[in-house]
């Protein structure tokens, strides 16, 4: 309700009524969070048993299970994205006129991307051919490049064996997509269902990479591939390193709330 309906069926002034839910009830008004899923119960004892796991897996030596980490996952690359309105702000002296920008829409026209990478950097960058069905067969596919890629550029990393972090979608968790995983050697790490938030990809890698393209129009696919490439051009082991250690604080957060989202 607002304050005014309040004070009108209460028969007090607005006035009154505004200290009274300030100063004394201390509430303030605030906007709902909008959230992947409104989490059940049962997805959310999920959420803890998941993380969980993986926190008894990292057990007193987590740096071991970090390097062990190959996690990825696919997402839509716009042909352009406009900047929000807080990322367009500029430096203006006192007295000066703001900027102003004409309102403009999103590109209809995407690239889907399908990135994976541990704590050294990108093992596969693939673009999806337009027109190609995306289904299990497809993913299986990029598992076996996958493969091949951490043999060429992670030597030993095989051997020691690969934990794999990816979501539950369904192209993922189709059956041709398990044997794959199986017929690589890969070990799957268990992740809950609704839980971009625990995925690094999802809350690491993907929004800085859409944050410095945000703004800049590409007019053609090749054009959009190269600023991808060149966007992990100059990032460092650090880098990476720090967007997977950040899932073990995630993980300890999302037990301690008990399943729930995890906030930002």
């Amino acid at each position: 309700m607002k304050i005014r309906e309040i004070a009108a069926r209460l028969g007090l002034s607005n006035s009154t009524v505004h200290r009274a839910i300030h100063e004394h009830l201390h509430m303030k008004k605030v906007s709902a969070r909008w959230v992947t899923k409104l989490l059940s119960a049962v997805q959310r004892q999920e959420r803890v048993r998941c993380a969980s796991e993986f926190l008894d897996l990292c057990g007193e030596n987590p740096k071991t299970v970090i390097e062990r980490l190959v996690t990825g996952d696919e997402t839509m690359i716009l042909y352009y994205d406009p900047q929000s309105k807080r990322e367009s702000m500029e430096w203006r002296y006192k007295g000066e006129k703001p900027p102003r920008k004409a309102k403009v829409q999103q590109s209809t026209k995407k690239l889907m991307c399908t990135i994976f990478w541990d704590f050294q950097g990108i093992l596969m960058v693939d673009f999806k051919e337009r027109n190609r069905v995306v289904n299990g067969e497809y993913y299986a596919s990029l598992l076996y490049k996958l493969r091949d890629k951490i043999k060429e550029k992670r030597r030993g990393k095989l051997s020691k064996g690969v934990l794999l972090l990816h979501d539950n979608a369904p192209v993922h968790t189709a059956g041709v997509s398990k044997d794959a995983v199986r017929q690589c050697g890969f070990t799957e790490v268990q992740h809950p269902p609704y839980s971009p938030d625990m995925a690094p990809s999802d809350y690491y890698l993907f929004p800085n990479l859409k944050r410095d393209l945000r703004g800049r129009k590409f007019s053609s696919d090749e054009e959009l591939q190269a600023a991808v490439f060149s966007h992990f051009e100059d990032k460092k082991c650090d880098y990476f390193y720090k967007g997977l250690e950040m899932l073990i604080h995630k993980c300890q957060k999302c037990v301690s709330i008990y399943g729930d989202y995890i906030e930002k």
